[in-house]
């Protein structure tokens, strides 16, 4: 590991951390002495079939970066995102296939971002279904607001005082 300060290719590991998806390592360069962070992810070969057939490897930071446009200007962190496109990379290498539809990873991200921005799911939603049209839309939104208004009524029905 070569310090970012300095470039010397010699440190040692002042603390480590284990994360949901990392090993997060505090760092120290024995030249600089300066601190820095590392974080290690399993590195495994997880293939995304595209709709048109074609087949490439899973890139997070191509799901981040779609996740970050849908939330563009709405009251989301990033490390909100952060945690959403962990989970469905998490969930994506829990299922153990060498492949997944691109179908499936965009409804798992659907459906998390129904519970955390209505904007933002209807933003990816409009990409990620690509709507020909102002009717087909509108439908999209018609049964997101169905659902919306049933989460909210069990969400109050579990509110009841005994």
């Amino acid at each position: 590991m070569k310090c970012p300060y300095c470039s010397k290719p010699d440190s040692k590991v002042v603390n480590s951390r284990e994360l949901p998806d990392a090993v997060r390592r505090r760092r120290e360069c024995l030249s600089c002495h300066r601190r820095y962070t590392t974080f290690e992810r399993l590195e495994t070969t997880l293939l995304v079939i595209k709709r048109d057939g074609r087949r490439e490897e899973f890139d997070r930071r191509k799901l981040l970066e779609g996740i970050r446009r849908a939330c563009h200007k709405r009251p989301i962190s990033v490390g909100q995102i952060e945690e959403l496109v962990s989970r469905v990379e998490n969930e994506l290498r829990g299922l153990g296939l060498p492949e997944v539809e691109s179908q499936r990873i965009g409804e798992m991200v659907m459906s998390r971002l129904m519970l955390l921005d209505d904007i933002a799911y209807v933003r990816f939603a409009s990409v990620y279904r690509r709507f020909q049209d102002v009717n087909s839309l509108m439908a999209e939104v018609e049964g997101f607001k169905d659902w919306k208004r049933k989460r909210e009524e069990e969400q109050a029905q579990l509110k009841l005082p005994v």
